[in-house]
């Protein structure tokens, strides 16, 4: 008996050992999955992240060109009021009768009688605004009226506000702090579920970049503008970098704005006549969103502690003197004012620096444009191209100046929606989800109560996101990132092909792994971890070189090279962004559509920009080229065209047409392409 049971005690240790070992094997197994799931998933950020900061250093790169196109404003021209902050009245004409400013007077608009959307009266209620919610739920669109009313009645408060908002938690016992939404609707309206809507009882700071990249911009921004009328001492909203005329111009806002309001009714017996007044009511509304973005306030303080501004500080941020700064004349902090009396700018950076206050200008573009580094010290940010890098010992330096425990910016997506840094004292809150891809990121709001601790709410809006597993949301967003990077490597073949061909100069077709990742990051100029997306991007053979010619063979889009110089569709693709962002700021009107005038004022100032003479006919000449249709204006698809027909080797059409054309199209394209040499080391941001 003895015996039996002390066999059967060592057979029931022998199989607790071996459960034991298997748990362990398990464990080990799941956490080397985790660790490639995770390492997988940080290098498929890096990658959004890289391409995103790209673009904007691109546009960045245009300052010196936006700065001699924006100020190109016809003064007898009524978007003289709006963009130029004359008085809301009007002003006396020459013949001394006053004409109204569009901003302001909408006696000229009319809410047609089988208009479905909400309908607002103002003083607003809080009714109205829930109704505006609904309608905005169903697709419904803000009528014009009702939009530039918005505008104009948060204009006038906003004009009182000071450059730095002071917040308290005294009467509510609690206050929000929401991210960049980015045009998200679905985003706020799951804050506004979770967290109610702003009253006295539960004010709110929203930091910034309301517009832009998303798809609702237009609701987004007049929901909060609509908030802040209900509640203008309990809604604290603060500039991003993207309330900005020049960002607009890129990344989706002035575009959604135009085609959501491309005519104000359809009438098919009076097309004409209402596409007319549409693309006017389009012009107005995006110029006086323009003029709202420049009224708002640069920062917000909360109960004196508690600093929450949308990009950052730098080692020169100064809140007094910020405080002290007119906001309102930095319409674009990306166009700052030039001293008085100072001639426009000639392009280079030692007249740039002799006519714009540097001093002034650091100031605001720092709290708009920088970003937090884990190294002491302070630098400008070249990742992005504007404002600084900030360390921790910044962070400590600028926080004690001015007595302050916490600074809460935005600016970044991060992946969980939030991140601490600087041991706590810098807070980053992004409230925009699914921002690169569905299932790429969480948004978060922050809670402070009466004791200032941040309590965070994070959040996920997709349904389709909740039914993936772990590995299939990395494997979606991973796909993602992959394709928008195999784009730019595609519109960038030509100048990879050379880059490789300086490591291998006998052309045997192998480089390094090292030589490879080189030859990537010093072309594509873009920080990533080469190395680990070889297996994805290339071919290696035993010896383990890379077959760089297999990282050209990526087929993303369809194009025919002539010879060993890049291909029409690549040189266009590669320069798509920048191209329509010259074509909106042609666009004076932002109409959508370029007319002859605007063409032929655009055209002057370009060359004269470059140094390149055209002449009145030759210009005239271009334009009727690029109007295929012959309508006598311009569309973006006959703009683009116009650089697809172009054989960069002998001025010739890709295609059929008529080849007398062809001369004229080339003079275009030969300016645009002295435009992107001249202003590849022409950032006037990174100066400061």
């Amino acid at each position: 008996m003895g015996c039996g049971g002390s066999n059967q005690a060592k057979c029931e240790m022998g199989s607790t050992e071996k459960s034991i070992k298997a748990a362990l094997l398990i464990q080990r197994w799941y956490r080397r999955y985790q660790a490639r799931l995770e390492a997988r998933r940080r290098c498929t950020w890096n990658i959004f992240q890289s391409l995103e900061y790209a673009g904007e250093q691109d546009q960045l790169k245009l300052y010196n060109f936006f700065n001699d196109m924006m100020s190109v404003i016809n003064d007898d021209s009524k978007n003289a009021y709006i963009v130029n902050g004359t008085d809301e009245e009007g002003t006396p004409s020459k013949d001394g009768t006053v004409i109204k400013n569009p901003a302001t007077d909408f006696s000229d608009i009319e809410v047609e009688a089988d208009y479905k959307g909400a309908h607002l009266t103002f003083p607003l209620t809080i009714k109205m605004v829930q109704e505006l919610i609904e309608s905005f739920k169903n697709g419904r669109i803000l009528h014009t009226k009702y939009v530039l009313q918005v505008l104009s009645e948060a204009r006038k408060i906003l004009r009182e506000k000071p450059n730095i908002n002071q917040a308290t938690t005294a009467i509510a016992k609690q206050i929000t702090v929401c991210g960049d939404l980015h045009g998200k609707l679905d985003d706020l309206l799951v804050i506004f579920y979770k967290n109610g809507l702003p009253s006295p009882e539960n004010p709110y700071v929203f930091n910034g970049d309301f517009v832009d990249r998303g798809p609702f911009s237009v609701e987004t921004a007049i929901l909060l503008f609509c908030c802040f009328l209900l509640y203008p001492n309990e809604v604290y909203l603060n500039r991003g970098n993207h309330e900005d005329h020049v960002m607009n111009l890129r990344y989706g806002f002035i575009k959604e704005v135009q085609s959501k309001y491309k005519m104000s009714r359809t009438d098919p017996n009076q097309r004409d006549d209402y596409t007319v007044r549409g693309k006017q009511h389009a012009s107005r509304i995006i110029k006086t969103f323009q003029d709202v973005f420049a009224w708002l306030p640069l920062a917000t303080v909360i109960n004196g502690k508690v600093l929450v501004a949308h990009g950052g500080i730098s080692d020169k941020t100064d809140l007094t003197f910020l405080n002290s700064i007119d906001r309102y004349r930095y319409k674009s902090v990306l166009k700052p004012p030039l001293k008085e009396g100072a001639e426009p700018i000639t392009g280079d950076d030692d007249d740039l620096a002799r006519k714009v206050d540097f001093v002034e200008w650091r100031q605001v573009l720092d709290v708009l444009w920088s970003d937090p580094k884990l190294h002491d010290g302070c630098s400008p940010n070249s990742f992005r191209g504007g404002g600084s890098y900030f360390g921790p010992d910044v962070t400590r330096k600028i926080l004690a100046k001015h007595n302050l425990d916490l600074l809460i910016r935005s600016h970044e997506c991060k992946p969980e929606g939030y991140e601490f840094i600087h041991d706590g004292l810098v807070l980053t809150v992004f409230s925009a989800s699914n921002y690169y891809e569905i299932g790429s990121n969480r948004g978060a709001y922050v809670k402070l109560g009466m004791d200032l601790k941040p309590q965070l709410v994070q959040y996920m809006v997709s349904k389709s996101h909740q039914k993936l597993t772990t590995k299939q949301r990395v494997s979606r967003v991973e796909s993602s990132a992959m394709r928008d990077l195999k784009e730019i490597i595609t519109a960038n073949k030509s100048k990879l092909k050379e880059a490789y061909l300086k490591f291998d100069p006998q052309n045997t077709g192998f480089i390094t792994v090292n030589e490879w990742a080189h030859a990537m990051n010093e072309t594509l100029d873009i920080a990533i971890q080469w190395r680990t997306l070889k297996e994805r991007l290339v071919r290696c053979n035993d010896e383990g070189l890379v077959e760089y010619e297999s990282c050209l063979e990526l087929e993303v889009l369809y194009s025919v090279a002539d010879g060993d110089g890049p291909s029409i569709t690549e040189a266009l693709y590669r320069n798509k962004s920048s191209l329509e962002t010259i074509f909106r700021t042609m666009d004076k009107d932002q109409s959508g559509t370029i007319t002859m005038d605007e063409f032929e004022d655009a055209c002057e100032l370009l060359s004269s920009h470059i140094g390149t003479t055209l002449s009145k006919e030759s210009i005239r000449d271009m334009a009727r080229c690029i109007d295929i249709n012959k309508d006598g204006i311009i569309d973006f698809n006959e703009f683009l065209e116009a650089f697809r027909l172009v054989d960069p080797h002998g001025n010739q059409f890709a295609g059929e047409g008529e080849h007398s054309q062809s001369n004229s199209v080339a003079d275009l394209k030969a300016v645009t392409d002295e435009l992107q040499k001249s202003t590849a080391n022409g950032n006037g941001a990174n100066m400061l």
